[in-house]
């Protein structure tokens, strides 16, 4: 009995080891920032954003003259804004103004990301258009940025590329062994703020996305009372969701409609 007794502290130690390790080191598994800092954009500004909580961030500004809406882009959680330089550059051939954020952590900022942070650093984001018509761009982890942004700041229209119902929906889909609910620090609850935003949005996701199931996204477009759109055999990082025409459409449509 002591042999077996012994075994089971030993086997619950190891268990509270893995999840403790888990738990502290988690938004290493969430955030994929790359090193910075990065060089200025060609036909971009560098602009400096300076948050509620004294972070100053830097992001690129692509104004054209006589726009009819700015474009708030607000990227999922790995790389930095030079990875969506093809959008901007897309969206300032139709006639739209672009900003490119990166958050904190991001693209050479300082600090470290986490959901409360990225919130503080959107926000900075939408004060420095705050003369503009905005509509919001969120990708992946940025859809979920955006959208509890636009229940307190509705944009003229939001467009959500690959959004997930809620981080811990998209955890437990690919970690199912584990209790990722409890775990989560960071919760993104995307469908809950979907659902208080009376704003037109389209929900663009690819039918074979790996990352967030397509059926997520869907969800989400159905909670906002929105529009989706399917790229057919798409996967979630596939060039066609970065800059395709069904993500450019998409932005033009609800930057045009009541324009």
């Amino acid at each position: 009995m002591r042999r077996y007794a012994k075994r089971a502290l030993i086997a619950l130690a190891i268990v509270a080891l893995v999840f403790g390790a888990l738990f502290a080191f988690q938004r290493r598994l969430i955030y994929f920032p790359s090193a910075g800092p990065l060089p200025s954009a060609p036909g971009g500004r560098d602009v400096t954003l300076i948050t509620a909580d004294g972070v100053r961030l830097t992001a690129w500004h692509f104004p054209v003259p006589g726009a009819r809406a700015a474009v708030l882009v607000a990227p999922g959680n790995a790389g930095d804004r030079s990875m969506r330089l093809p959008l901007a550059r897309a969206l300032n051939a139709r006639g739209l103004s672009v900003l490119l954020l990166d958050y904190r952590g991001y693209g050479g900022n300082p600090g470290r990301p986490s959901e409360s942070g990225l919130a503080w650093d959107v926000r900075a984001a939408r004060e420095y258009l705050e003369d503009e018509r905005v509509i919001y761009f969120g990708e992946s982890l940025g859809a979920a940025v955006v959208s509890e942004l636009a229940t307190e700041v509705p944009p003229a229209g939001m467009v959500l590329r690959s959004p997930f119902t809620s981080l811990a929906d998209v955890g437990r889909y690919h970690y199912p062994f584990l209790p990722v609910r409890s775990l989560l620090l960071d919760r993104f609850p995307v469908v809950d703020y979907v659902a208080k935003v009376r704003v037109p949005v389209t929900v663009v996701y690819g039918g074979s996305d790996t990352v967030v199931p397509p059926g997520q996204s869907r969800a989400v477009a159905v909670a906002a009372h929105g529009k989706a759109v399917e790229v057919p055999d798409a996967d979630h990082n596939d060039a066609v969701l970065l800059d395709g025409p069904e993500v450019v459409e998409a932005v033009v449509s609800l930057a045009l409609s009541g324009a």
